[in-house]
């Protein structure tokens, strides 16, 4: 699949110099900027390596979800980190969350909240995810696959789905989300207080009962990273899974 020369109008070397990367690589259409960024990667693409595409074929979301990637609809986007840091690593989802929620709302008329571990909610729809995926070589990582989509349209087809305010320009939002992402990325250690305190205040799921990855009420999350769900036999931390709802079920 041939590289593109311009992504909104704006050519690769003028969005990398407004986003503060180092290379940016252009598609029309690609099954997923997270395939571009694994193939870019294993060829030695460097760290801040930021891949964008006007549609995408087989975007993915959590455990395989698809989504819905139409042409100029959105941000489908991934970039390429290389952390070092085990303890960063495991909550590098929730700060890129963290970080991602601030710098957009400069481009939304309400607040963004989370919900663990991957989603950007705006007035109870989803406005956007995250998706990392990781690489190893050997007992350390490679690197990592930061995929983040943003609606800039509703989709037509999607319930209760949210996009950013009309006529946003996205070379603008990449400018801002970029930057934060990155020195998300480069962070070290779990959360912080200041971040746990962040995250408290924007989490979507706080007191709601769940049903999955446990029944229970969601009591937030810890430094790590874990889920923490208030079940009928004590409390409960996990790591693994995703958010379900009884209204979901």
């Amino acid at each position: 699949m041939p590289a593109a020369t311009h992504y909104a109008g704006i050519d690769d070397a003028a969005i990398a110099a407004r986003c503060g990367v180092r290379r940016v690589v252009l598609f029309d259409e690609v099954t997923s900027t997270l395939d571009i960024a694994h193939w870019l990667a294993r060829d030695g693409a460097p760290e801040g390596t930021l891949i964008l595409a006007e549609r995408q074929t087989a975007g993915r979301g959590r455990s395989g979800r698809a989504w819905r990637s139409a042409e100029g609809a959105g941000i489908w986007s991934t970039l390429i980190a290389r952390p070092t840091d085990q303890a960063a690593l495991d909550v590098l989802s929730l700060r890129v969350g963290l970080a991602t929620a601030r710098a957009l709302e400069a481009f939304t008329a309400a607040e963004i909240r989370l919900k663990w571990p991957n989603d950007l909610v705006l007035d109870d729809g989803k406005l956007g995810g995250i998706l990392i995926e990781s690489r190893w070589r050997e007992e350390r990582v490679d690197w990592v696959a930061i995929g983040i989509g943003i609606n800039c349209r509703v989709p037509r087809d999607v319930p209760h789905a949210r996009a950013l305010r009309e006529h946003v320009h996205r070379i603008d939002v990449l400018a801002a989300f970029v930057p934060a992402v990155r020195a998300a990325a480069a962070a070290r250690g779990a959360l912080t207080a200041l971040e746990l305190h962040e995250y408290a205040r924007r989490d979507w799921a706080l007191g709601r009962r769940c049903t999955s990855p446990a029944a229970g009420i969601v009591r937030g999350i810890d430094a790590r990273g874990a889920l923490l769900v208030h079940t009928s036999s004590g409390d409960v931390a996990t790591r693994t899974g995703s958010l379900i709802f009884e209204e979901d079920s």
